[in-house]
């Protein structure tokens, strides 16, 4: 598709793409990063955040062109796919906080079936596996199953910490397989961001101040990150890609539905959180691993993924690599 002549329909199938990863987002354990992936957005928000910084702007800028600043920044394509991504955090975070403490388990099915499609739907971008691009895979994969496997800890609650932590978040976010969300949980900050979005419904001034230098630190966070993911792109498509879904894959350990607690934590309000799980197998006659409702759900999460894969009409192609 050409993307200079989107059509106004083109832009609500964006903001609903980035509503979808906004969903993923909030979810610890599941990446909005995997999400774009999957709708076949991902390196064009990866090259669109990268042009933010670029140097054209800042040019055009101390000449107070303000035209040729958005002439050379896609900004619909940002404003539709960020928007949708707000919206559902504002929208839909309570109820998905209320699904994870309720019915976890098929939460994480329909996830788990999710991002076991997309693999192979996404392995398909790889135009050759050679050495470089499976070895590339399998370092991904480790690096995923570490990282989702680190434990919750403790943090300020400072301004500079949520700065930070929003800085480190981003990141993830932008990763397939590493999630934003999880992250915020190894570094303390999940619940809190997440009870701000509550904070700034009621109007609080300190949820404005904690959501605010949270929001400076993403933008910073993520305008940076993305100069190193495209440079990747650019450079090494396949094996970037290779790798990317090597991350997906390690973090399926993340997102297996069920877990036997080893080791709980007590938060700052007094209440017990997990803090070391391991994944177990499930019982068909246990009632409680809902085994039958899990699969229909991880079912219907890999069916979901293999509809978007056919009706995806604007992937663009693989640049081979250098």
């Amino acid at each position: 598709m050409n993307k200079s002549k989107r059509t106004f329909q083109d832009y609500i199938i964006l903001m609903l793409k980035g509503f979808c990863m906004g969903m993923a987002d909030v979810v610890p354990g599941v990446s909005g990063g995997t999400m774009a992936f999957i709708l076949g957005i991902y390196e064009e928000l990866i090259n669109s955040i990268k042009s933010v910084v670029d140097v054209k702007i800042f040019k055009a800028l101390s000449k107070f062109n303000i035209k040729a600043v958005f002439d050379i920044v896609p900004w619909q394509f940002l404003v539709a796919v960020f928007g949708g991504v707000l919206i559902a955090i504002f929208s839909i975070a309570p109820s998905i906080e209320w699904i994870l403490d309720h019915h976890p388990i098929l939460l994480w099915s329909f996830f788990f079936g999710l991002v076991l499609s997309s693999v192979w739907t996404i392995s398909k971008r790889v135009s050759v596996w050679n050495k470089n691009t499976v070895g590339a895979l399998i370092i991904g994969a480790i690096v995923g199953y570490l990282v989702v496997g680190l434990v919750p800890t403790q943090t300020p609650e400072a301004l500079w910490f949520v700065f930070l932590s929003g800085m480190i978040a981003i990141c993830a976010m932008v990763l397939p397989g590493i999630s934003g969300s999880f992250l915020l949980v190894v570094l303390g900050k999940y619940q809190f961001i997440l009870s701000q979005v509550s904070g700034v419904r009621e109007l609080d001034p300190n949820a404005f101040a904690i959501l605010g230098a949270f929001g400076v630190g993403t933008v910073i966070g993520i305008v940076s990150f993305a100069q190193v993911v495209s440079w990747f792109f650019k450079r090494y498509h396949d094996t970037t890609v290779a790798m990317l879904i090597g991350l997906m894959l390690g973090s399926l350990r993340k997102i297996w539905p069920w877990k036997e607690t080893i080791e709980w934590m007590t938060d700052r309000h007094g209440e017990l959180v997990p803090q070391i799980q391991n994944n177990i197998l499930p019982i068909l006659s246990n009632p409680e691993d809902q085994v039958w409702f899990a699969l229909g759900l991880a079912i219907i999460g890999f069916v979901i993924v293999f509809v978007l894969d056919m009706l995806a009409t604007d992937k663009p192609e693989s640049p081979k690599e250098h």
